[in-house]
């Protein structure tokens, strides 16, 4: 495990509350999803842009993803995770590593309209205690699907936010995950959702962090066959951190 230290605001881009340093809000649990295509001259990842009345990075331009909701527990996927993957999810972390796949499925699922997942041969029940977005989705016909999805990284927003998520990142290539590749659709959530190449990403106004975590899925997608250690960034002593989550670390 390596650690370096980042200026302030590096992976943060808002003024500071230090007045909320001493008491923090908790963090909430929280999952994203990088589509890539592959379709093109050019790999592009699907980004929306933020409306302006959200108190949380307004107007950027970010992937789908939000916070984890509880009934994601209670849905059955297919496919299994990958055994790296779910080990590299449970360092210094006792939340469900399905469940955070999961999340950024649903989220995605809400944010854009694209569906990842798999279609099923069997009826598939849907209970009335179920998010009304997992009613939808599995009305489609689909189950979840946890294959082929890689975690790149980890944030945990400093403690002199307002609003405090520990955000997990998933990368997956449409192509292997999607039930259909259709057109994104914008939401409440998201507007001028797009396949961004990376050239055009260059010019988008992008949170630190996001900005941050679009070099790690380029390295990976252009060099996927190297060894790419999922990163992880906090807050300690009004300092921010970068370390990198290897098992080796973290017996």
């Amino acid at each position: 495990m390596s650690e370096n230290t980042f200026k302030p605001g590096q992976f943060d881009d808002a003024p500071p509350d230090i007045s909320l340093a001493d008491n923090p809000v908790d963090a909430k649990d929280a999952a994203t999803m990088i589509l890539v295509r592959n379709d093109g001259p050019t790999p592009r990842i699907l980004m929306g842009q933020r409306a302006s009345g959200h108190t949380f990075m307004p107007d950027k331009y970010v992937f789908p993803g939000g916070r984890m909701d509880p009934t994601d527990l209670d849905i059955t996927a297919i496919g299994d995770m990958n055994p790296t993957c779910r080990s590299l999810l449970q360092i210094q972390s006792n939340t469900s590593p399905e469940g955070l796949v999961l999340s950024a499925i649903r989220e995605t699922f809400e944010e854009t309209g694209l569906v990842i997942g798999k279609p099923v041969s069997e009826d598939i029940e849907i209970t009335p205690n179920l998010d009304e977005s997992w009613r939808t989705y599995l009305s489609f016909g689909v189950r979840p699907y946890l294959n082929n999805i890689q975690f790149i990284g980890r944030a945990i927003t400093p403690p002199y936010r307002p609003k405090r998520f520990d955000a997990r990142f998933f990368l997956a290539k449409s192509e292997d995950v999607l039930a259909e590749l259709k057109r994104p659709v914008d939401s409440h959530e998201l507007l001028d959702l797009r396949w961004f190449t990376f050239e055009e990403i260059a010019d988008l106004d992008l949170p630190g962090i996001t900005r941050f975590t679009i070099s790690e899925a380029q390295k990976r997608i252009e060099e996927p066959d190297a060894d790419h250690a999922p990163f992880m960034t906090y807050w300690k002593d009004n300092e921010s951190f970068l370390e990198r989550l290897t098992l080796d670390a973290f017996p």
